[in-house]
């Protein structure tokens, strides 16, 4: 008997049912695998997937959520120098026959600049030279006359002579006010002054400093101060006279580094004559009115040196005034007000031998101590909004952001807990 194939008739189709039930299942199948691909794709699940399923794991490192302390940073541009050139407060008049080098550095007893060929001479104080100081009254600039004549003490401002024979009060007078000369009571005739006053004090203090002693130093010009100041006119080549003018002598906080000159040999002295500096190198920054918030005096900054170096610093001091740059200059650029911010450098060796140079400040703005962290690389989108993190299994947890600082972030949520695996997604 033939068959069916022998015959040329064609084979019977297979059952309907069984055929179209394998491509529905396929075709299902094919569909779950996709929607799982997007529910990973898009971070969606949030934390709730607590049920044990999870989309297939992907590639990418994993690592830890740390306990950390975050500090953000922020960098400014500053101007390595010695700081603001001020004019020396010399009181001298006559002819400049001699003047320092810039850069040069003064220290006490030293020698500023010459004056119709006298020294000026850099003493350490903050009390200005504002008289003479010496024994008998002259008529120097500050100096006050008040000599007595012994003889004659029962009358009131009667002359009785020139030279030291000068005014005399009566005894029934006031003692004279601190700092104005008053008669010296030695012997019959005493005609000279003693200048008492915080000014003795100060310069008798740097006399002594200086190796000239044998008096007590205190508010009192007398006649051992006297002879001191004499034997250190002699060391200056000036003559003897016991006296110390008013332009002899200039004060300052410490020794001083030399700026520019605003006059030249021969000319005469003017106010501006000779600017000053510290010795120390500084930096000064340009900081933004608006944003000047981390410059309190005695906060800790770094600074960023021109051959990639860094060494510490100290705010010293902040401005109170607000100025308005250049136009197109500010920091950052922004032309928005500033106020200067002086910073100190405590280890003048740890800057080399640089004393002018563009430098860049690094202070703490805000800081978040004992926070859970993670790298920023580790943060995803979430599709319903805001950030989530991948655990090592393939969820999405949702975490709330705070501070980023140094590579990483702050993260927190009910999910999140330290230790916790997360994935860095490639």
């Amino acid at each position: 008997m033939q068959t069916d194939h022998e015959r040329g008739a064609a084979p019977a189709p297979p059952p309907r049912g069984r055929r179209g039930r394998r491509t529905v299942l396929v075709a299902s199948a094919l569909v779950v695998v996709t929607a799982v691909a997007v529910v990973g794709a898009l971070g969606l699940g949030g934390g709730g997937a607590e049920d044990g399923s999870s989309a297939p794991p992907r590639s990418g490192s994993t690592v830890p959520v740390t306990r950390a302390t975050l500090t953000e940073r922020t960098t400014v541009d500053g101007q390595l120098g010695y700081g603001t050139e001020i004019p020396l407060p010399i009181k001298s008049t006559g002819t400049v026959t001699w003047l320092p080098t810039e850069g040069r550095t003064v220290k006490r007893g030293g020698t500023l600049l010459r004056v119709d060929d006298r020294p000026v001479v850099l003493l350490y104080g903050t009390l200005p030279m504002y008289r003479d100081l010496g024994l008998t009254a002259g008529t120097g600039q500050g100096a006050r006359q008040d000599a007595g004549n012994a003889g004659n003490a029962g009358n009131k401002g009667d002359a009785q002579g020139a030279g030291d024979q000068g005014l005399t009060d009566d005894t029934s007078r006031a003692p004279a006010p601190s700092g104005s000369p008053t008669p010296d009571g030695a012997g019959a005739g005493g005609t000279r002054s003693t200048l008492r006053g915080m000014d003795v004090l100060q310069f008798e203090s740097n006399l002594a400093a200086l190796g000239y002693t044998g008096f007590t130093i205190d508010e009192e010009f007398t006649d051992a101060t006297a002879r001191a100041v004499k034997r250190w006119q002699k060391s200056l080549g000036l003559p003897q006279t016991g006296t110390v003018g008013v332009g002899d002598v200039v004060y300052s906080a410490g020794k001083v580094r030399i700026g520019h000159a605003g006059v030249r040999l021969g000319s005469a002295v003017t106010e501006e004559v000779l600017t000053y500096t510290g010795t120390s190198r500084k930096v000064v920054v340009n900081a933004s009115a608006a944003e000047d918030s981390w410059a309190v005096r005695g906060a800790a900054v770094t600074i960023g040196l021109p051959d990639g170096t860094s060494v510490k610093g100290e705010v010293a001091s902040v401005g109170k005034k607000a100025t308005d740059p250049e136009e197109g200059g500010g920091e950052g650029g922004s032309g928005a007000p500033t106020v200067p911010v002086t910073i100190t450098i405590k280890d003048q060796k740890s800057v080399g031998r640089l004393e002018s140079a563009p430098v860049t400040v690094e202070y703490v703005g805000r800081e978040r101590a004992d926070v859970l962290t993670v790298p920023v690389a580790a943060l995803v989108a979430l599709a319903e909004g805001g950030h989530g993190l991948e655990t090592a299994d393939g969820r999405f947890v949702a975490v709330t952001t705070g501070l980023f600082a140094d590579g990483r972030v702050e993260v927190s949520g009910s999910a999140v807990r330290e230790g916790m695996k997360v994935r860095i997604p490639e």
